[in-house]
């Protein structure tokens, strides 16, 4: 039975939009919250300028079960609508995150991740999706902030808000939030996260900045958030929502005892020793069997939680011997690095453009340099204004490198993290595309992880590019330092560690990486698993890895201390003319057709920039210097004088056409093709045979062209005087009839007369001129060319 329903649209019950405003440096940040996204834990939008990000913060219910981390989750969405645009690929629509978006997750998940509860294990996610992008504010330090936001005001046990910025260095002074125009100009490209009290994140890359001003910089960026950081506190009193309460993870008290008792001293007597990864490993993974064994003995054991113990025994046990004694499990003290041993060179890859193997301990790096052209540049289809990249670096961490074996899945987003700071720590030496207009790719393969395979990388890089012959302007090393504290933190004692292996890395405080040259710092990167570090501990960091950064770089100079004068054979030359911009069109030709026919005779590859460089590469010096001669001639103009080799065309009775330029070419007339008289045309050129000739006469677009001249060595006026004399080269002067001498190639013979003749025969006159619709040479006295066929003989 149908009911008299009305159709209607009930009444809006829009939610109630809050709005908060901060200032990061002279930036202003406007948050707003309650509108977008109500059912997430917590949402915000974020913008500055015209630049905006929606992000949000959920957690799920329950635990994850059989995990001991926090399962914390972040990613970043980017829309190519952002900035107005369709995106590039073939479905047109955005796919898995591109290289950026990925380093954008990883700044994101470093400086929230040590700030929520250690005993958390719920799964907490973090989304930023980027809603606009003006081109001129970047996006990456809004999506720091917003997650920050998102999470403060959220059911999410996060109670430490963080602020960031960015940091730049423009004419020697320092600039909070700088824009992307302005970065062009900047020597510093600083990110820094800090929360009310401490520096939690840093990511850099420089021109060689000095310590003292990176200081100057990380206290600066750490006073600039702390306006952000005080609206979201407001912003948790004002609208936040309860915080959840959730399963706490531990270890039980009664369990954990019985596992100290039963290994007692026997720990701290396994790291006394001193021993290699895979042995410590070994002796302790024997210990835990064995207290598996008597455990189960007497009832169920969970090996997790066991497991759990077992590794908070041997942190304690290399923690206490640090702080106490200064000696590491390897026995180093604080400031020493551990052996290095370097090698470059073909024997490492006989066919690889520059090979560099960098060992250090039991880390060792093999990084491989590759040079290629303009057209193996990467394209980037992202919101970020740039559109290629012309320097490339990957890192690859197979499993073997940790004695492991596991299924192999592409890159992860650990290794395009390392290779983004590698890349990061080069590229402030490369040479610019002027001086060195190749396009680079460098791949470092861990062969083997015992801690910071990424400063490795640069190192290893440092050598292979030096070993390919790019001409860097100074060599990078880098280190990874690291950070032991007391029980109650930084206040209970602290001891700073230069080059970190992995197990100080897994149970330490910090890994802090910095790379640079003699003069400067070109890369840091800063994770910490506490609550934050003062900038006082960083300056103490940054000066004790300077100088272990310096004693790394003496190691490399010993093996290779400047690039190679030359490319390795097999690596492409490159050859970079300059052309008129409006020519471009005449070089590319109709649908790719002449610059395919240019690479497809001659072997090379070419690339044309929109300024008007066009850059020739190919290991043949010979077929490069044919495709410039080929691509000159389509873009210049004949010169007097100039010698083009050329094939040839057209063979008549009077002599041959030559194509010296694509769709020019001009004539050698029968006199003009060999030493000796020539009887024939025939006997000395055919069709399709290249020659070389030089360009005696132009007149009205008709070239006249000498082979002679070429093959005597002949100045351009002494050709154009043994032209004028019948091919020889006179004593002095000749006796021509008439006031002028005059020619014509369309129909041969030798005529004088008052105007010149039309057809052939030999004729005197008060007047010549030079007439090359109609062949035939006139004027003057009859001149002295071989006896041949010509329109004259024929009459």
């Amino acid at each position: 039975m149908s009911e008299n329903y009305k159709t209607e649209v009930l009444p809006p019950n829009k939610p109630e939009n809050h709005v908060y405003k901060a200032n990061v440096g002279n930036t202003e940040l406007t948050i707003e919250t309650g509108r977008l996204a109500q059912l997430a834990g917590g949402a915000v939008t974020l913008r500055m300028g015209d630049t905006m990000v929606l992000a949000t913060a959920t957690m799920a219910k329950q635990v994850r079960a059989g995990i001991d981390f926090f399962p914390l989750s972040v990613d970043y969405e980017e829309r190519i609508y952002a900035a107005g645009r369709v995106p590039g690929s073939f479905h047109r629509r955005e796919g898995r995150p591109n290289e950026a978006g990925i380093l954008i997750c990883r700044l994101v998940d470093r400086p929230m991740r040590p700030l929520f509860p250690d005993d958390l294990r719920n799964d907490v996610q973090i989304i930023v999706t980027a809603l606009s992008h003006d081109q001129v504010n970047d996006i990456d330090m809004l999506s720091i902030n917003a997650a920050s936001a998102a999470l403060i005001i959220s059911d999410v046990p996060f109670t430490n808000p963080v602020g960031a910025c960015r940091i730049g260095l423009i004419n020697g002074e320092l600039v909070v939030n700088p824009t992307i125009p302005e970065m062009a100009y900047s020597d510093l490209d600083l990110r820094v996260a800090g929360s009310s009290d401490a520096i939690v994140m840093v990511e850099c890359g420089a021109n060689e900045v000095d310590e003292e001003t990176m200081v100057r910089a990380l206290k600066l960026a750490h006073e600039s958030v702390q306006e952000f950081i005080s609206v979201q506190e407001t912003m948790r009193a004002e609208i936040g929502k309860a915080k959840s309460d959730y399963k706490k993870f531990g270890t039980n008290a009664e369990f954990n005892q019985k596992v100290r008792d039963a290994i007692g001293s026997r720990m701290q007597q396994t790291i006394d020793k001193e021993l290699e990864k895979t042995e410590r490993s070994a002796v302790i993974d024997a210990l835990e069997d064995e207290v598996m064994a008597q455990m189960q003995s007497i009832g169920d054991v969970n090996a997790d939680e066991l497991h759990a113990v077992i590794k908070g025994m041997t942190s304690d046990a290399v923690r206490t011997r640090i702080l106490r004694d200064g000696v590491r499990p390897d026995g180093r003290n604080p400031k020493q690095i551990r052996a290095i041993w370097c090698e470059v060179g073909d024997h490492l890859s006989p066919r690889a453009h520059g090979v560099g193997l960098f060992t250090r301990g039991e880390t060792q790096i093999l990084s491989v340099a590759t040079v290629g052209t303009g057209m193996d540049a990467q394209l980037l289809d992202g919101l970020y204004p740039q559109r290629e990249k012309r320097y490339m670096h990957h890192y690859n961490f197979p499993p073997y490198s940790t004695g492991e074996a596991k299924v192999l899945r592409g890159s992860s987003r650990r290794e395009i993290g390392h290779g983004a700071l590698a890349e990061r720590a080069l590229v402030p030496v490369l040479p610019s595309k002027d001086e060195f207009p190749y396009v680079i790719r460098v791949v470092s393969e861990a062969l083997s992880s015992n801690g910071s395979t990424s400063m490795g990388s640069v190192c290893g890089s440092t050598m292979a590019l030096m070993d390919a012959g790019v001409p860097i302007k100074a060599p990078v090393a880098g280190i990874a330092m690291g950070l032991i504290t007391g029980p109650g933190g930084l206040t209970d004692g602290y001891r700073i560690l230069s080059d970190i292996q992995g197990l100080e890395d897994h149970i330490g405080d910090m890994d802090f990486k910095v790379a640079g040259t003699s003069k400067g710092i070109t890369a840091l990167q800063m994770d910490i698993k506490i609550a934050g570090l003062t900038t006082a501990v960083l300056e103490e960091a940054l000066s004790q890895a300077k100088e272990g950064r310096q004693a790394i770089m003496d190691r490399l100079l010993e093996t290779i201390d400047q690039p190679r004068a030359d490319l390795k054979p097999h690596a492409p030359r490159m050859m970079v003319i300059k052309v008129d911009p409006s020519k471009i069109g005449a070089i590319i030709g109709p649908g790719g057709k002449n610059i395919r026919g240019i690479q497809d005779e001659t072997g090379v590859k070419i690339d044309i920039e929109d300024d008007g460089r066009v850059f020739i590469a190919s290991a043949d010096g010979i077929a490069a210097a044919r495709a410039r001669q080929m691509i000159e001639g389509m873009t210049g103009s004949v010169e007097l004088g100039g010698i083009y080799t050329g094939k040839v065309v057209r063979v008549t009775d009077f002599g041959a056409f030559v194509e010296i330029m694509p769709k020019t070419d001009g004539m050698v007339h029968i006199s003009q093709l060999a030493s000796e008289p020539v009887r024939a045309v025939e006997d000395v050129v055919r069709m399709g045979q290249e020659v070389t000739v030089m360009v005696i006469g132009s007149d009205n677009g008709k070239i006249r062209l000498s082979r002679k001249a070429v093959l005597e060595g002949m100045t351009l006026a002494e050709a154009q005087d043994a032209d004028r004399n019948g091919g020889r080269r006179p004593p002095g002067g000749g006796d021509r009839g008439g006031d002028r001498g005059g020619r014509g190639f369309d129909r041969g013979g030798d005529r004088g007369g008052d105007r010149g003749g039309d057809r052939g025969g030999d004729r005197g006159g008060d007047r010549g001129g030079r007439n090359f619709d109609r062949g035939g040479d006139r004027g003057g006295e009859r001149r002295p060319y071989p006896p041949r066929r010509d329109s004259g003989d024929r009459r």
